[in-house]
């Protein structure tokens, strides 16, 4: 009877394990790939999820988050035969669980081979000048053509972006030598703007001198003929004003004549 109840007991304690051990729980932003007696039976998502003793497993778990992948530097030869190496950042996120677990043997190294690929027969396109000044027009025409072709590994191609694009070290010299030309010859000009600036701020600090001392000689002598003429108008009004008086106090019948006047009269008179 007693061991009757422990082979019971150990046939409970094994079931229980069973239902235990094979209790998963998916999370978020995850996928998991199940396979019963070798052949895929299901994609489970997010959740709770029991699967059969022995005959499931859980072939791949997935993550559908956005991945970035940071390539190796590439060897790539330009239209004008440059040989310059490149590296390439792809962002990507996975889809189709079920496409990613059975499109490829190594979705990512399939994924790093077309990129390579992809990448040289672009930059064999262009010309080193090009290349260099093309980046955003690369990583475009990249992303789509990556994008394509991935869909049958249940990836989703986001953006692929240029890294680093390292060319020659003679071409970098080079390159280094024009940029300190131009450099060079920015100064130049700047500095010849400057003394340009300067020698036209000086001339019209000049000639805004000359205008001003004319016109303060203008002015001051307008200020004296005014002086003067008010001067004259003065004498002349108190003059005027002196015969007034006199006719209003009666005094008609005298002559009253300047000094001058008088010995002009006396001389004509000797005459």
């Amino acid at each position: 009877m007693i061991f009757g109840l422990i082979i019971w007991m150990i046939i409970i304690m094994i079931v229980v394990w069973l239902l235990v051990s094979n209790i998963r729980i998916v999370p978020q932003a995850h996928a998991y790939v199940v396979e019963r007696l070798g052949g895929y039976k299901e994609t489970w998502g997010v959740g709770l999820h029991f699967k059969v003793p022995i005959l499931d497993r859980v072939a791949k778990r997935v993550s559908l988050k956005e991945q970035v992948v940071d390539f190796e530097p590439q060897a790539v030869i330009t239209k004008d035969n440059v040989t310059m190496q490149i590296d390439t950042v792809v962002y990507f996120r996975i889809f189709d669980a079920k496409l990613y677990a059975y499109g490829a043997v190594n979705p990512i190294s399939a994924l790093e081979n077309l990129t390579a690929t992809t990448l040289r027969n672009l930059v064999g396109e262009l010309e080193l000048d090009g290349t260099l000044t093309s980046r955003d027009t690369i990583n475009g025409k990249m992303t789509t053509i990556l994008d394509d072709a991935t869909d049958q590994w249940g990836i989703k191609v986001n953006r692929v972006e240029l890294k680093n694009i390292i060319p020659p070290t003679e071409i970098q010299n080079a390159m280094e030598k024009q940029m300190k030309a131009e450099r060079d010859r920015r100064e130049t000009l700047l500095q010849a703007e400057g003394h340009k600036a300067a020698s036209i701020t000086r001339a019209e600090g000049d000639k805004q001198a000359m205008i001003l001392a004319a016109e303060g000689e203008r002015d001051a002598r307008i200020a004296r003929a005014e002086g003067e003429a008010k001067a004259i108008y003065l004498s002349k009004k108190a003059e005027a004003d002196g015969l007034r008086a006199l006719k209003e106090a009666g005094v008609d019948g005298i002559l009253v004549v300047t000094p001058y006047y008088n010995k002009t009269s006396q001389r004509g008179l000797i005459a």
